[in-house]
């Protein structure tokens, strides 16, 4: 061996003992953050915009109802999952071309969530002042929060719709005085949210079924609350439903849609309409956005065979431009 081999050797033999030790990586400090959250999905002449608000924690065994303690443990086993389970919380953006429609608004100051809603919705190219409309599923905190930013109104254009069945209980002080007072603090998060908006009188409601512009179509689907309202979203022949609160834990719930959770208003109400919303998704083929499914919560069902569960096909990710 030549000297300069031997010399080149020598190099590389002192240089690959830190190299494949791997000490110079470890001191790298991890980042423990995640990309912005936004994914975008063409729907006819619409596009969607789907918007990460947030993450939170909920101690499902202690909240879902209507089935044994032990089968809820066997469902979240099944699904990679503890007791806590993470949930996202969507929202989805709907840009019709004429008019740009925010349904829900995640959970702002309330719920004790770090909420990026509004981070979100920047990072995606659009601006709070550009949203048109805004149409909520229901009055809870994760739903309603994101409307107000700080002691502003975080969307000063847009005009807000909500079922007026869920504004005649929310919004009344009679209704909450009533209430347990566990529950106040739902009723308070939802007038903070509101009220502001039916002062500066942005706030319209509508009743039952209704067309709110072309292409968007509310639709009840009560239970969960006394006006929690589903919507259809429709352009040259292509379907997507968006279903705020029918369900809440994929692991469980796409399996056995019965189960219920505690923060329904009527539970058999409320399990009535999931089994009805997931039979027609699944028959009609159509697009689904869930506000507690995995981000960005796009994805369709399947009927399993032989029974009443279904199976959940996330949307294909796709970063590619149409």
């Amino acid at each position: 061996m030549n000297r300069s081999i031997r010399t080149f050797a020598a190099a590389a033999a002192l240089m690959a003992g830190p190299l494949l030790s791997g000490a110079a990586f470890a001191e790298a400090p991890m980042v423990k953050t995640q990309a912005p959250g936004y994914y975008r999905h063409l729907l006819g002449d619409f596009e969607v915009t789907a918007l990460l608000d947030g993450t939170m924690k909920l101690p499902v065994l202690k909240l879902l109802t209507n089935a044994r303690p032990e089968q809820l443990a066997a469902a979240l086993r099944r699904g990679y999952l503890k007791e806590q389970v993470e949930t996202s919380v969507n929202a989805y953006l709907i840009n019709t071309g004429s008019k740009l429609v925010l349904i829900d608004t995640g959970a702002g100051g309330l719920f004790g969530a770090n909420s990026v809603l509004l981070e979100n919705l920047r990072a995606a190219g659009y601006q709070p002042g550009q949203v048109d409309e805004i149409y909520v599923t229901h009055m809870h905190g994760d739903h309603v929060g994101g409307l107000m930013a700080a002691t502003e109104r975080a969307f000063p254009n847009a005009t807000l719709r909500i079922e007026k069945a869920d504004t005649d209980f929310w919004l009344s002080e009679a209704v909450m005085n009533r209430a347990p007072p566990q529950v106040h603090e739902f009723f308070k998060g939802a007038m903070k949210s509101v009220n502001p908006y039916q002062a500066a009188g942005k706030l319209k409601t509508f009743e039952g079924e209704t067309e709110l512009v072309p292409g968007v179509r509310a639709i009840p689907a009560r239970g969960h609350t006394p006006g929690h309202t589903i919507y259809r979203i429709e352009s040259k022949g292509e379907t997507l439903i968006l279903w705020g609160d029918l369900m809440h834990v994929a692991a469980v719930q796409f399996d056995n849609p019965n189960v219920t959770i505690t923060f329904d208003i009527d539970s058999k109400r409320a399990a009535a309409s999931r089994r009805a919303a997931f039979a027609e998704a699944a028959r009609k083929g159509w697009l689904v956005g869930v506000s507690h499914v995995s981000f960005p919560g796009l994805g369709h069902l399947r009927a399993a065979p032989g029974g009443n569960g279904y199976t959940w096909l996330p949307l294909n990710y796709s970063t590619l431009k149409e």
